[in-house]
């Protein structure tokens, strides 16, 4: 082409001639792309440059379909592809990403243990996992080793996008089914603490007479809770305090409190 000199003599002189490499035409002549590239977030007004991402699957087909709906989306730039965990890691190495999509069940390296060593090594560098599985065995894992998305591969490039955006502005980007789960969880009763087997071999019957008394009650309040006598009650105390070695209601108490027998007043408030 006329006016294009391919020697170093000629890149010279092109250098030297003002306004006419593309760069600075870009910078000092008005808004176009490289300028808001290269100004990033230099104010409110100038677009951000795009998301560079990494993805990570073990399935060719799957990785390759998810780079060219990628390829689709504005504001997203694909930059490396990985087949397993360790790959992404080293991928992040080299290319420092802003976000990994990454898959959960992928061999040598899965992602729950990629996304940890992401996370405590390139802190710069945020995690969108992407996988088939919505189960708490996968989901919490994933999301205590530093995920801060979580979308299953049913998610739309939409929803990819948004949560792409949500994890690059501090958000956790969470599929409306998975921010369900959490909910769900949280609300869901603490589970029941597992029955304390009985020290000292003393019976069940024997720990429940320790109990009451560390909830403060006489043997006549203690029969009437159990429905026997009072002469059963103290029966089983002398039993009790026979097989411990308790002298009197105070170290039982301590006993029941210490064995786990019964749990001290508050302690279940948080």
């Amino acid at each position: 082409m006329s006016g294009t000199d391919p020697g170093a003599n000629g890149a010279d002189r092109a250098a030297d001639a003002p306004g006419s490499q593309t760069g600075a035409a870009d910078v000092s002549e008005g808004p176009q792309t490289g300028a808001a590239d290269s100004a990033g977030s230099q104010s409110g007004g100038a677009a951000r440059r795009d998301a560079r991402v990494v993805v990570a699957d073990d399935q060719t087909v799957v990785r390759e379909g998810i780079v060219m709906l990628l390829g689709l989306l504005p504001g997203i730039e694909v930059v490396g592809a990985a087949g397993d965990g360790d790959e992404a890691v080293a991928l992040v190495a080299q290319l420092a990403p802003d976000v990994v999509l990454m898959d959960l069940r992928m061999p040598r390296c899965d992602g729950v243990e990629a996304t940890r060593r992401i996370r405590s090594e390139y802190p710069g560098t945020q995690v969108v996992i992407l996988t088939t599985y919505a189960d708490d065995e996968s989901l919490f894992p994933a999301l205590k080793a530093g995920a801060r998305g979580y979308l299953t591969k049913d998610a739309g490039g939409d929803e990819i996008m948004r949560a792409v955006e949500d994890v690059l502005s501090g958000d956790a980007g969470l599929s409306p089914k998975i921010q369900r789960r959490l909910l769900e969880r949280l609300s869901e009763p603490p589970p029941a603490p597992a029955p304390v087997d009985p020290p000292d071999g003393i019976t069940a019957r024997e720990a429940e007479v320790l109990g009451l008394i560390a909830e403060g009650l006489t043997n006549h309040e203690i029969a009437r809770a159990l429905h026997v006598s009072t002469a059963t009650v103290k029966t089983h105390i002398n039993n009790l305090f026979a097989k411990t070695g308790l002298k009197d209601r105070a170290q039982a108490v301590r006993y029941a409190y210490r064995h786990g027998l019964v749990q001290p007043p508050g302690s279940s408030i948080t």
